[in-house]
C-alpha cells in the first residue's frame, strides 16, 4: 500500500508542477502580448493624418470634441428645411478646415443643382476657401454616389471627400455606412455626408451635426459674416451641445460671434407660403427674434 500511496502523491505532485509550468507559459504570453499592444500604441507610430485632431477656433466646440474635428473619419451634416445652403457652406467650411492643403472632392447627385443650388467658384471666395482646391463630380443615382466615395477615401491625394445625398435613399444603410467610416480610417481621408430632407438613422459616424443659417451682426458692414447656429447631437467621443458659430473668412476658423447684437442672435427664418411668421417659428430660437423679423 505504501508505494500506491506513493505513486499517487507522485502523479498528483507531477500534474500540479505541469498546471504550474502552463500557468507561467501563459502568462509569458500574455506579457508579450501586451509589451506588443503598447509598442504599436507608440504616438510615432500612428498616423497623423488619422488620429490627429483639427480644431476649428471655437473654444467651447473644440472641448466638446476634446481638442477638435477627428481626421480619417465620418461626419454627418444634416440640413433642416430650407437651409440647405447653410449647410453647404458649414461642410465647405470643415472639409477645407480638415482637408488641410490637400484637395477636397465634392460628390453630388445631378439633380441637387437644381433642387438645392448649385456650388459657385465665387461663393467659395466669399467664404475665404480656394475653389482651385475643389473636385466637383456629379453622377445619376446614390448607388454611383456611394461607389465613386468609396473610391476616393482610398486616394491619400485627397484631404477630405463631401458626399451629398438627399432624401433617404434604401442604399444608405447601415452596412455602406461602415465600408464609408472603414475607407475613411484606413488612409486618413475625412468624410462628410451631406444630408438634405433627411431623417437620422444607425451610423457609425464620429459626430452628427444639424445646422441652420442664424443672423450675422451688425459690424458696420454692407454684410457681416456667415453665421450659423448648429447642434452637435452626435459625439462617439464626448458631449454634445448646441452653439452659434460665426466663419471667420480671412483666418479659415470659427468663433463665437462678437460685435454689436452678439447677445441676441437669433435664426434666420424662411418666410412661409400659408402659414404665420409665428406659427413658422415654434420652438425655433427665441421670441424676441420671431419679433424682430415679424416687425
Amino acid at each position: 500500500m505504501q508505494p500506491l500511496l506513493f505513486w499517487r502523491g507522485a502523479r498528483l505532485l507531477w500534474f500540479s508542477l505541469d498546471a504550474r509550468d502552463d500557468v507561467d507559459h501563459m502568462s509569458g504570453r500574455a506579457a508579450k502580448i501586451a509589451a506588443l499592444r503598447a509598442a504599436l500604441a507608440r504616438p510615432e507610430l500612428k498616423d497623423p493624418q488619422t488620429h490627429l485632431c483639427v480644431p476649428l477656433g471655437h473654444d467651447d466646440v473644440d472641448a466638446c470634441l476634446r481638442g477638435g474635428l477627428c481626421r480619417g473619419a465620418l461626419h454627418e451634416i444634416f440640413a433642416e428645411g430650407g437651409h440647405e445652403a447653410a449647410a453647404t457652406g458649414f461642410a465647405a467650411a470643415l472639409s477645407f478646415r480638415a482637408g488641410a492643403d490637400k484637395r477636397v472632392l465634392w460628390i453630388r447627385q445631378d439633380f441637387s443643382a437644381i433642387e438645392f443650388g448649385d456650388l459657385a467658384a465665387a461663393g467659395l471666395l466669399e467664404l475665404g476657401l480656394d475653389p482651385a482646391r475643389l473636385l466637383l463630380v456629379r453622377l445619376a443615382d446614390a448607388a454611383d454616389v456611394l461607389r465613386a466615395a468609396s473610391d476616393a477615401l482610398s486616394c491619400a491625394a485627397l484631404g477630405a471627400v463631401v458626399i451629398e445625398m438627399p432624401g433617404d435613399p434604401k442604399i444608405l444603410d447601415m452596412v455602406a455606412n461602415r465600408r464609408l467610416t472603414l475607407a475613411s480610417a484606413q488612409k486618413g481621408v475625412t468624410a462628410f455626408l451631406l444630408r438634405f430632407n433627411a431623417k437620422p438613422r444607425l451610423s457609425t459616424a464620429e459626430t452628427r451635426w444639424r445646422v441652420r443659417a442664424a443672423r450675422s451682426l451688425d459690424k458696420e458692414e454692407n454684410c457681416g459674416s456667415p453665421v450659423f447656429e448648429t447642434e452637435l447631437v452626435r459625439n462617439r467621443h464626448g458631449g454634445t451641445g448646441r452653439w452659434v458659430m460665426e466663419w471667420r473668412c480671412d483666418d479659415g476658423l470659427f468663433q463665437k460671434p462678437c460685435g454689436r447684437g452678439a447677445e441676441d442672435t437669433g435664426a434666420v427664418v424662411s418666410a412661409p407660403c400659408d402659414r404665420s411668421i409665428a406659427a413658422a417659428t415654434k420652438g425655433v430660437g427665441d421670441a424676441r427674434a420671431v419679433r424682430r423679423l415679424a416687425s
